[in-house]
C-alpha cells in the first residue's frame, strides 16, 4: 500500500471506532486534529504523513471512550501492522497516542515524546481552545451532566490524573482556568504556539462576556 492508500485505511478504521462519539470525540474532531497536525508538520517542515496516522488514532485508545484501553491498543497496533506500516512507523504512532493526552501532564514523571508526538499533542490541544474549544467544553460538559457554574466552587489548581477524571468537583467554567487556559504555553511547536495567540484570546473574551453577563453587568 501507498501512503494515500494507508491514510485512507487510518481514516475509515477511525470512523468506525468513533463514528458514533456524542462527547466531542468524534470525527468532526479527528478531522480537525488531521488538519492541524499537517499544517503544523508543513509549518515545521517535517513530513506530515505520521503525525496524520497518529492524529486519525489518537482518541481511538482514549481511556473517556474505550472500555478497555490495552485492548484498544492490542487492535490498533495489528491494525498499522496489517496496512504495512513499518515496525518503526508502528512503534512511532503507539508511542504517539499513548503518551499525548493531557492526563498524563498531570503525572509525576513527564514522558518525553517524539516529534512526530510534539505535532500531533499539539495539533489536538488547539481543538480545545478558541471557539471550537469553547464549544466542545460546554458539548462535553453538559454530556456528563456538569453544572454550568458555581461561584463557590472555585477552579483546582493542582490535580492529579484521578482528581482531574473526577467531574464531581469540576463546572463547566472552570475547565478554563483548570485546564484550557494553561494549554497555550504548554505547546511545543512554533507553529502551533502561533496559531494558539488568536484562539487564546477568543477564549479570554468569552469568559469575560460570561462572567460580566452572569452578574447582570452586560
Amino acid at each position: 500500500m501507498n501512503q494515500e492508500q494507508q491514510l485512507m485505511a487510518v481514516k475509515q478504521f477511525s470512523i468506525k471506532k468513533l463514528a458514533r462519539d456524542r462527547t466531542g470525540h468524534g470525527m468532526d474532531h479527528i478531522n480537525r486534529v488531521v488538519k492541524n497536525a499537517a499544517r503544523i508538520a508543513n509549518g515545521e517542515d517535517y513530513d506530515p504523513f505520521l503525525p496524520q496516522v497518529a492524529a486519525y488514532l489518537h482518541d481511538t485508545v482514549d481511556e473517556k471512550i474505550v472500555n478497555s484501553v490495552e485492548k484498544a491498543q492490542d487492535e490498533v497496533q495489528s491494525f498499522l501492522r496489517q496496512i504495512e506500516l513499518t515496525d518503526e512507523q508502528v512503534s512511532t504512532v503507539m508511542e504517539t497516542i499513548k503518551n499525548i493526552s493531557f492526563a498524563h501532564t498531570l503525572e509525576k514523571q513527564q514522558i518525553s515524546l517524539s516529534v512526530t508526538a510534539q505535532i500531533v499533542r499539539d495539533a489536538d490541544w488547539l481543538d480545545a481552545i478558541g471557539a471550537i474549544g469553547i464549544t466542545r467544553a460546554i458539548y462535553y460538559g453538559g454530556a456528563h451532566g456538569e453544572v454550568i457554574y458555581d461561584p463557590k466552587i472555585k477552579p483546582r489548581k493542582k490535580m492529579n490524573k484521578q482528581e482531574y477524571r473526577n467531574l464531581d468537583d469540576e463546572t463547566i467554567i472552570n475547565h478554563f482556568d483548570e485546564k484550557l487556559l494553561g494549554l497555550k504555553d504548554k505547546l511545543f511547536t512554533p507553529t502551533a504556539k502561533e496559531i494558539a495567540e488568536h484562539r487564546q484570546q477568543v477564549m479570554l473574551d468569552f469568559l469575560d462576556e460570561f462572567h460580566q453577563e452572569w452578574n447582570a453587568e452586560a
